[in-house]
């Protein structure tokens, strides 16, 4: 059994998934669609790039993450419909995403999350010397934010499936409270709330381009990261937080549920009672390390 992925290199979570894959799994692994017996495309679009007389021949798994309103309007459903005929299976990482699809196909649907890089996310017990080091204090409460909040398109419109909005009520009420919070925002695309924290004289550190070196190191330092998306396939921000003993709470998107206790999970009327779980988090997050967090993702495949 060999497995090629279409290569995407857009600086995206699926670019780190594709590199574990074939360094964990090299015995499974081609460079060459020819040499392949299954196709996984977990960049759904990049199926546009693959001939079609390799589609016909190989068994194919797509990967989705999420639906927008887009997605479902008659081009959207016209152009998965003709996708669809190509695959033979799907993965998800959300169930609500798997319940979605569940109305649009009958081809067998596997949901579980990405698995975690242990050698890029673990904690690390000194955190006083890490904030002193990205410049700090002790006493700062640093929340954390390292989703993109912008459109690409422009660069001024928020990327309202992120919630970067609903982000900046949050912290703009919770700042109102504790004058000693500071937020810390990296990734590309980080324009929205750039603005608005300006605008609301919230005190913040911005670092655009990053190593997993240096974002293990931000998860580090927080006293809590928050994920406010209205739609999400991952964030794999979750799992992150978990192995690395972060302190977050979440909207009920992606794999919320699966990784995060009960009381860490709100909505927009309630986001004051939410509550951080680190033990939870931590717990469920440790089942996705590598190699055994692979495990489900090679017998999906051999089930083909």
């Amino acid at each position: 059994m060999k497995i090629f992925i279409p290569p995407i290199k857009e600086s995206w979570i699926i670019d780190r998934v594709n590199r574990d894959w074939k360094k964990y799994n090299k015995g499974l692994s081609t460079l060459l669609v020819n040499n392949a017996d299954i196709l996984w495309i977990n960049a759904p679009w990049m199926w546009e790039k693959i001939a079609k007389k390799y589609l016909e021949r190989k068994k194919v798994v797509c990967s989705i993450y999420h639906f927008e309103e887009k997605d479902l309007n008659y081009e959207g459903l016209r152009k998965f419909n003709f996708r669809d005929q190509y695959i033979d299976s799907y993965h998800t990482i959300s169930d609500i995403t798997k319940s979605q699809l569940s109305k649009l196909t009958k081809k067998p649907i596997h949901s579980f999350p990405f698995w975690i890089n242990q050698d890029f996310w673990y904690e690390i017990p000194n955190k006083s010397d890490m904030r002193k080091k990205y410049g700090f204090s002790e006493n700062d409460y640093i929340i954390g934010s390292f989703q993109r909040d912008t459109e690409g398109s422009d660069l001024v419109s928020p990327k309202l499936i992120k919630g970067p909005d609903r982000f900046l009520e949050i912290v703009a009420n919770l700042y109102s409270k504790n004058k000693d919070l500071k937020v810390l925002l990296a990734g590309k695309r980080r324009q929205y709330l750039i603005r608005g924290l300006q605008s609301k004289n919230i005190p913040f550190k911005y670092f655009e381009m990053v190593s997993n070196t240096q974002l293990n190191h931000f998860y580090n330092i927080l006293n809590l990261y928050i994920v406010t998306s209205r739609i999400e396939g991952g964030p794999q921000a979750i799992a992150e937080c978990g192995i690395t003993k972060t302190p977050i709470i979440s909207t009920n998107v992606g794999m919320a549920t699966k990784i995060l206790a009960k009381e860490s999970i709100f909505n927009m009327s309630n986001y004051l009672n939410a509550k951080p779980n680190v033990e939870v988090a931590f717990k469920n997050s440790e089942k996705l390390i590598i190699p055994h967090g692979m495990d489900p993702f090679i017998k999906m495949f051999k089930s083909l």
